[in-house]
C-alpha cells in the first residue's frame, strides 16, 4: 500500500529537514512524501529540493506557481499524490503541531473506515498546554458550537488538519468544488466528506505548539472563517452519497 504524506509548507525552512527524517523512520510500507511548497522566501522550497535529492523515491516537491494559500496548496498536493498511484493520502502540517507518531494508528484505521481525523476533542485528545485560555475557548467553541450549529458537524474536531484519507474518498470528492483557501479548508472538506457520508474515524492526538517559528493563525484568517462557514453550507447542502465522483482524478498544474 502506498502512502504519501502531503505537507503544505510556507517559511518552515527550520522545520522541515527534522519532520522528513521522523516521518522517514515510520514503520509504514511505501511511505513518500510530497512536499508542496508555496513560494516560501525562506528558502524552504530549497530546503526540500536538497532532501529530495537525498532521499530520492522518498520525497519529493511541488513548488507552487499560482495564487498562494493553504487550500489552494492541499487540493494540488491531493491531485499530484493521486497521480503519484497513492492509496492512502495523508495531510499534516510541517510544524510539529501533528507528530509523525500517530500515523501508523491512523493509517491502519483506514481498512475499516474512509477517513481518519487526528482529534483533539475526542477522550484522550489533548491540546499543548502553553495555550492561553482564550485560544482554548476560541478552538473549543468553533468547533463545540458554531461549525456544529450551522453545518450539523458530527466530527468533534471539524477544524483538525491532521488526516489520513483513503484514495477512494479523495476520489470521490469534487476537489473542483472546494473553494475555501485559508483555514476554513479544513471545515469544508470536513462537511463535504460527511455529506457524502465516507466513514470517518477520529483518533484521540496531543496537539503540540509549533516548535519553531510564529502561528500563521492570525485574527483576520479566524474572522475569514466564521463567515466562510456560511458560504460552505450553502455551497454543499446538497451533497449526498449519490454525488460521489466516478471519474479519474487529472493532475493540477501547479
Amino acid at each position: 500500500m502506498n502512502t504519501i504524506i502531503v505537507i503544505p509548507t510556507y517559511n518552515e525552512a527550520d522545520n522541515l529537514s527534522a519532520l522528513v527524517g521522523e516521518l522517514l523512520a515510520l514503520d509504514l510500507e511505501s511511505l513518500q512524501i510530497l512536499v508542496v511548497d508555496d513560494r516560501s522566501p525562506d528558502g524552504t522550497g530549497e530546503s526540500a529540493d536538497k532532501l529530495a535529492r537525498r532521499h530520492e523515491n522518498k520525497v519529493f516537491v511541488l513548488h507552487r506557481q499560482g495564487l498562494r494559500g493553504l487550500g489552494r496548496s492541499y487540493l494540488d498536493g491531493f491531485r499530484r499524490a493521486l497521480a503519484m498511484g497513492a492509496d492512502v493520502i495523508v495531510q499534516m502540517d510541517a510544524d510539529f503541531s501533528h507528530s509523525p507518531v500517530y500515523l501508523p494508528a491512523m493509517v491502519q484505521v483506514l481498512a475499516h473506515a474512509d477517513v481518519a481525523v487526528g482529534s483533539r476533542y475526542v477522550p484522550g485528545g489533548t491540546l499543548d498546554e502553553h495555550w492561553g485560555w482564550w485560544r482554548r475557548f476560541l478552538s473549543w467553541w468553533a468547533n463545540a458550537i458554531y461549525t456544529r450549529l450551522i453545518l450539523g458537524l458530527h466530527v468533534h474536531d471539524g477544524t483538525a488538519g491532521f488526516k489520513a484519507w483513503t484514495r477512494s474518498a479523495l476520489e470521490g470528492i469534487d476537489l473542483d468544488a472546494i473553494l475555501s483557501n485559508g483555514y476554513v479548508f479544513q471545515v469544508e472538506m470536513a462537511y463535504v466528506s460527511e455529506r457524502l457520508g465516507y466513514r470517518i474515524v477520529e483518533i484521540p492526538i496531543h496537539f503540540e505548539d509549533r516548535r519553531i517559528g510564529r502561528s500563521k493563525m492570525s485574527v483576520p484568517v479566524k474572522l475569514e472563517a466564521a463567515y466562510r462557514t456560511f458560504e460552505i453550507r450553502l455551497r454543499h447542502r446538497r451533497l449526498r452519497p449519490r454525488h460521489r465522483r466516478k471519474a479519474a482524478i487529472v493532475q493540477s498544474e501547479a
